[in-house]
């Protein structure tokens, strides 16, 4: 295998092998980094069904994102090959350090709570490990404990849904687990939950404590029936130095009932968080010498001595568990709410909220997402707008997996305000750094906390080059009026809770507070945007831009890269910042986030699902990210996969529009009637969901050319949105139904909802293009060349002057009978046409590969026409149900049958094209012009 490549994976040396399988080191030839490729045995998935399921829970398995667990980074299969590939971890085995014989106490608990806290995340997300053992744990160089192949006993035996009892080894046994840390219910065969592992983690403990397993039986029957039957020694009585408090917590984990042991891994972590660090080591005496040297002293001083002996152990043990340890890259922060005894209200969340912007431009400290705040708030029953005090903030520090949380206050102190920071360790409580600065005012409250805040990110790890090149101060990163942050946090607070359009008052007043707040624009902009006005929001966007020296690094990335995407549409430039920005923050989901939309509009789906999937790793619970994947699945017609990733954030009760966009487009393409059915009827009557399926169910009654009723519901769709005060998307309805009208033969019909769509929206990039398109359908060239020089506003944009405007021109070339020149003019198309390049759209109607069908057949170039027409059915998944989709059947019907003036044509393919058509417009309105024209051809075929 070495020197192969599976996938993308260059393997670079084999590292081990078991029953899961073989593993080696491979290099990620995609992102540049190193990686654990673990083949599974030969047959272990013998059937797609088998496979399908596997993959479904690795799936699962690569959402565990803690600090404690191997991270699961993507399943796959190639030339027969099945192979999981995870996270590289570099160090030793527990089951290496254990040759060396028993642990010291501290040693047991601090590694015992790591993989403690590793169990408890994977079972709050109902991850079971199955196989926890020594050789599991892998102890990093830093001391961090990874626990490696988490879930995976369940799935390399895995059948359907059903773990199956088969023989059973001493190490490698092929029923999920190790018989030495098996439980007594996993051993009968009953089903296993998350006490299994907390046996499991005992039997760990016992060897840790003890240097051998609770049951030493070599022989596989007699070990089985001594975990079923026999308690296991003591463990003092094998380590004598082992602590009462210890020896319960170990004897707890292994009880034969699952009752009776610890419920959940949380509970373990409490206990091994509540025994006592201070014991003593004896000290032997090895030499005559010394035994006299001792006996010759005073007794008095031997006490003494000891007194002080005693003092020093106690004392280095306090302060070795005790110490300070700074943070990591990886680990997490959990900002807490203010303390503010102050009296006035204007620092309530404000100074958070400051905290958090001021902190967030560090590339090196990570700050719990508000998203993943509200979600862990959620599981535990609380409010997700619930204040964070300092206990709740420590508890959800422990519910999230996070290493620390920050607590801040601010107090009067005469005209001053006394300003805290201190960041704690949510296990132990220690503190990790603390910071005390004094405002001189009020004024100087925001300039003060900056201040602190940047001593504090030194003292917790991060590297004085790093705080030194990201350190825009606090007032210049947000704004120097604290009335103006309160009004923007409010803004913030509120679009968590009840949405974009809510928001908005919020972020107007922190503008009219200070104009000059980069971010207060940048939050209109993106409500404005999820409120589907894409104009109005790059109108903020550029105000944004304007101002874009008034932030930090990070949120320059966002606003910059935004700005290219919004305002001049130059998506080169949009992808380097992306790029950049990747690199300046590489744990940012955003950065790969927006690339991965980006991509999608510029036509590359295997580059925008990769990024997708890196942005999920990050943030496992952003529904935007799911819909992404899915439409991006459902562009390279891998349905079975956009179905899953669907189905994945409907589990994790994650809704959005497009989500059900997705699922309806799903059940079009595989002709399930009742799934349409279903996300109709849950977007009925949602306000900014409904109008987007009723224009989606449109397009597919005139996919069948059933017109009348395409008609009506785009009428219903564009009332829908002006209800809703989205006028952008009204007019992108009138005009979406107009374009369908003019290429069905109805060219009357597509200048009146030219119109009224440019009634509606007069300044949308997007209705103006497309109305110009429609005009030049219907052959009113001077309107489609009037409002094709609209575009000048878009110089360098992208979509306007590489898809838009060609495919424009070219139709009104075809309209004056020079089809040469419209193929010339589809050129520079060739390279994008298969983007998103509707910014409201899940799909692509082709436009510009359908006025290219249509040019070669005015040419009478029926060969290179099919080639069009059958593009357009090869993309399936990208074109759904738009008109184009079934009039290429009729295109290749006419390319098929091309037979004057020297040309081949071929009868028997063009029978069958048109007979696809009629077929799908069996049950059509007669009167429709194109259906008209089509019966006729196909009679002429006969």
């Amino acid at each position: 295998m070495i020197g192969q490549t599976i996938s993308h994976y260059r393997v670079l040396e084999k590292l081990g092998a078991g029953g899961m399988g073989e593993v080696y080191r491979a290099h990620d030839e995609q992102l540049d980094r190193d990686v654990a490729l673990k083949l599974l045995p030969a047959g272990t998935l013998s059937d797609e069904a088998a496979r399908k399921q596997f993959r479904k829970e690795a799936l699962a398995l690569a959402k565990l994102n803690h600090p404690n667990i191997e991270t699961v980074h993507e399943f796959g299969t190639q030339d027969g090959v099945d192979f999981l590939v995870m996270e590289l971890i570099v160090g030793s085995s527990l089951n290496q350090q254990l040759n060396a014989g028993p642990l010291q106490e501290r040693e047991i608990v601090r590694l015992g709570m790591q993989f403690a806290e590793g169990l408890a995340a994977a079972h709050e997300r109902g991850v079971v490990h199955r196989d926890l053992k020594p050789s599991n744990l892998m102890v990093t160089p830093d001391g961090r404990v990874k626990i490696l192949d988490f879930g995976l006993a369940k799935l390399v035996h895995h059948d359907l849904g059903t773990v199956v009892t088969r023989s059973i080894t001493m190490e490698a046994g092929t029923i999920s687990g190790t018989v030495p840390y098996m439980s007594p219910e996993q051993l009968r065969g009953l089903p296993v939950d998350a006490r299994g592992d907390i046996y499991a983690a005992g039997a760990v403990l016992y060897e840790m404590a003890t240097g051998r397993r609770p049951f030493p039986q070599s022989q596989s029957a007699e070990l089985m029936g001594a975990i079923l039957h026999q308690p296991p020694p003591m463990p003092s009585s094998l380590n004598p130095c082992i602590s009462p408090g210890l020896e319960s917590v170990i004897l707890k984990t292994l009880e034969k009932e699952p009752s009776q042991r610890y419920q959940s891994a949380r509970e373990l972590l409490v206990a091994l968080e509540g025994i006592s660090f201070s014991v003593a080591a004896p000290v032997a005496v090895s030499s005559a010498a010394s035994a006299r040297a001792t006996a010759s002293r005073p007794r008095w001083l031997l006490i003494a001595a000891a007194a002080v002996g005693v003092t020093v152990l106690a004392t280095g043990a306090y302060f070795y568990f005790h110490r300070p340890t700074k943070l990591t890259e990886k680990d997490t922060i959990v900002l807490a709410d203010f303390t503010n005894t102050t009296g006035d209200a204007v620092f309530d969340g404000t100074l958070r909220q400051g905290l958090a912007v001021d902190l967030g431009q560090s590339p090196f400290l990570n700050i719990l997402s508000e998203q993943k705040v509200r979600q862990t708030l959620r599981q535990m029953t609380r409010s997700p707008g619930e204040r964070l005090t300092q206990d709740l903030a420590r508890e959800v520090c422990q519910r999230a997996g996070s290493k620390a949380y920050l607590v801040g206050s601010i107090a009067a102190l005469g005209t001053q305000y006394v300003i805290g920071l201190e960041a704690l360790n949510c296990a132990s409580g220690d503190v990790l750094a603390r910071e005390q600065v004094t405002a001189a005012g009020k004024e100087q409250v925001l300039p003060a906390l900056g201040q602190a805040a940047s001593k504090l990110r030194r003292e917790l790890g991060e590297s004085l080059g790093s705080v030194q090149t990201f350190d825009v101060p606090l007032a210049q990163a947000t704004t120097g009026s604290l009335e103006a942050l309160k009004a923007y946090t409010l803004g913030a607070q509120t679009h968590a809770e009840k949405g974009a359009a809510e928001a908005i008052p919020f972020y107007k007043r922190a503008i009219e507070l200070d104009p000059d707040f980069a971010m207060a624009y940048r939050g209109l902009a993106g409500d404005y945007y999820n409120l589907s006005q894409p104009s109005l929001a790059g109108d903020y966007v550029k105000k944004a831009f304007d101002l874009r020296d008034r932030a930090t690094e990070i949120e320059k990335f966002d606003i910059t890269s935004i700005y290219y995407l919004l305002v001049t549409g130059e998506l080169e430039k949009a992808v380097q910042t992306f790029e950049l920005w990747g690199q300046a923050y590489p744990r940012d989901e955003q950065a790969h986030a927006n690339l991965g939309t980006n991509y999608m509009v510029l036509g590359q789906y295997e580059k925008a699902a990769a990024e997708t999937r890196e942005a999920m790793r990050l943030r496992p619970n952003d529904v935007t990210q799911y819909e992404n994947l899915a439409a991006e699945y459902l562009a390279l017609n891998r349905f079975d996969e956009a179905r899953d990733i669907s189905e994945q954030a409907q589990s994790r009760r994650l809704d959005d529009i497009n989500l059900h966009l997705n699922l309806y487009g799903l059940a079009f393409l595989q002709g399930n009637a009742a799934a349409l059915k279903q996300q109709t009827d849950w977007a009925l009557g949602r306000a900014g969901a409904e109008d987007s399926m009723l224009s989606v169910e449109s397009d597919t009654e005139a996919y069948f050319g059933r017109l009348q009723k395409a008609r009506e519901l785009s009428r219903r769709a564009v009332e829908s949105a002006l209800r809703a005060n989205a006028k952008e998307s009204a007019a992108l309805w009138e005009v979406n139904a107009a374009i369908r009208e003019v290429i069905f033969g109805n060219p009357d019909e597509a200048r009146k909802g030219a119109a009224a769509a440019l009634a509606i929206a007069p300044e949308s990039r997007d209705a103006v293009i497309e109305a110009a398109l429609a005009y030049a359908f219907a052959g009113d060239l001077a309107r489609a060349r009037s409002l094709a020089g609209l575009a000048k506003r878009f110089p360098e944009n992208t979509v306007v002057q590489s898809v838009w405007l060609p495919t424009i021109r070219a139709q009104l070339a075809i309209a004056h009978k020079d089809p040469a020149q419209s193929i010339e003019l589809l050129q520079p198309a060739v390279s994008y046409e298969l983007g998103l390049s509707v910014g409201n759209a899940n799909n692509s109607c082709l436009y510009p590969v359908y006025v290219r069908g249509q040019a070669y057949l005015s040419a009478r170039q029926g060969q290179s026409a099919a080639a069009e027409f059958q593009k357009i059915l090869d993309h399936r998944g990208l074109v759904w149900n738009c008109p184009t989709g079934a009039l290429a059947h009729l295109g290749l019907g006419r390319a098929f049958a091309l037979a004057a003036a020297g040309v081949q044509g071929d009868t028997s393919k063009a029978r069958a094209a048109y007979n696809d058509f009629l077929t799908l417009w069996k049950d059509a309105d007669p009167d429709i012009p194109i259906l008209k024209e089509a019966k006729a051809e196909y009679a002429k075929l006969q």
